[in-house]
């Protein structure tokens, strides 16, 4: 069954609550969504998994309702923000750092405390993407992140610290790709990092209050890096353990649709992340398979076609990436229980002006592997119409 539903498009509501504010990511599922989904099909769920958990929007909606939830994703940006967003913190010790913080970074906006033992990273571009001013702001509060001992305070920081890098870059606001601004900006472009630092540290301890005060205490989310589409280690989740798969995968590599790893890089290459810059790569579809691949989905083989009768490289770009999803959702329908669900919030997308089936696809895949489809419902969103896809086993 698919049809519309206007319920879900939830255009008015505030999808900034709890620790939602913490960070923004490249296409975010909106808590609404994650929210509505477990109300609908997770009311006797223990466990959650979101094999593609982003920043952690399921996790931290899991959580609120007591359930358990287990996240992976490839990007060490994203892993950070969900382990944030879902861990409370002792309020009175973190208040401790922030008046802490708030001290040391008035010593040195006012020159009480120079600079000369802060020591600047380097790394591929650096000088590209910051001016100097910038980078002996942001390595002066990076030396302070770095000498916080308590790892949950420290991510809380970081957190922080990375909204405040991509803020502080001579990049194009508004945009997840890395776009420079134009050169005639940047000799005037002056961001006051220990401002945004405190601002994004302030907004967020707001959002953690919210979270903690509602949260039940016993639920808990862990998140790995792991890759879904090579395999899952059944220490961490057994087979036919998950009550419900509640996520948004994506639907496409990274290069040529959502730029995860574009849009993570400079803050990774500040927190000393290794191969930064090889993230989208890593990602679904960043591998090109040149072996044929023989799908077992009838709108993927004609979509596959279609497209290749007009530019065989794109197709074989497409190809590649949903062998990965293909073995992704294969591994994934192996950890969920008998009579368990996995909700797919799924986006189509256009190659060479033909539509590619997202929804249609992810259905057959999981039918391909013993389940049974509920639903799709088609939700609209400004500029776009995205399938909600529901499968149960």
């Amino acid at each position: 069954m698919k049809y519309n539903d206007f319920s879900w498009d939830f255009r008015k509501s505030d999808t900034k609550v709890l620790t939602h504010c913490f960070h923004a990511y490249p296409a975010m599922m909106i808590p609404q969504i994650a929210r509505r989904l477990l109300l609908k099909y997770g009311a006797y769920a223990k466990t959650i998994f979101d094999p593609y958990c982003g920043s952690g929007t399921s996790l931290v909606e899991a959580n609120v309702k007591g359930i358990n939830a287990i996240g992976t994703d490839l990007n060490p940006l994203a892993r950070l923000i969900a382990e944030t967003k879902t861990t409370p913190i002792e309020i009175q010790t973190l208040d401790l750092y922030l008046k802490d913080f708030n001290n040391y970074a008035f010593n040195f906006q006012f020159g009480i405390k120079g600079s000369d033992s802060v020591v600047i990273p380097q790394f591929n571009n650096i000088d590209f993407w910051f001016n100097k001013r910038s980078q002996e702001k942001l390595a002066i509060i990076k030396n302070y992140i770095d000498h916080i001992g308590l790892r949950d305070i420290r991510n809380f920081f970081l957190t922080a610290f990375s909204e405040t890098v991509r803020e502080s870059s001579l990049t194009k606001k508004g945009e997840f790709k890395l776009v420079r601004i134009p050169n005639d900006k940047i000799e005037q472009f002056n961001p006051d990092s220990f401002g945004i630092m405190l601002s994004k540290l302030s907004r967020n301890k707001t959002g953690l209050l919210d979270f903690i005060r509602i949260k039940r205490n016993y639920s808990f989310s862990k998140i790995y890096g792991f890759n879904t589409v090579n395999d899952i280690p059944i220490d961490i989740i057994p087979d036919n353990s998950i009550d419900i798969i509640i996520t948004s995968p994506p639907y496409g590599d990274s290069r040529t649709t959502v730029a995860y790893g574009q849009y993570s890089r400079l803050a990774n290459q500040w927190m000393g992340i290794k191969d930064a810059s090889l993230v989208d790569k890593n990602l679904m579809g960043g591998t090109k398979y040149t072996s044929d691949f023989i799908f077992h989905s009838t709108h993927l083989r004609v979509t596959l076609d279609q497209i290749n009768n007009i530019d065989e490289k794109r197709s074989s770009e497409v190809e590649s990436f949903f062998i990965d999803y293909n073995n992704s959702i294969s591994n994934v329908s192996k950890t969920i229980k008998k009579n368990g669900y996995a909700c797919y919030v799924v986006g189509n997308r256009t190659v060479k002006n033909i539509n590619i089936p997202m929804d249609s696809i992810t259905k057959e895949f999981f039918e391909n592997n013993g389940f049974k489809h509920i639903e799709t419902i088609v939700r609209n969103i400004p500029n776009k119409r995205m399938p909600l896809f529901t499968t149960s086993y």
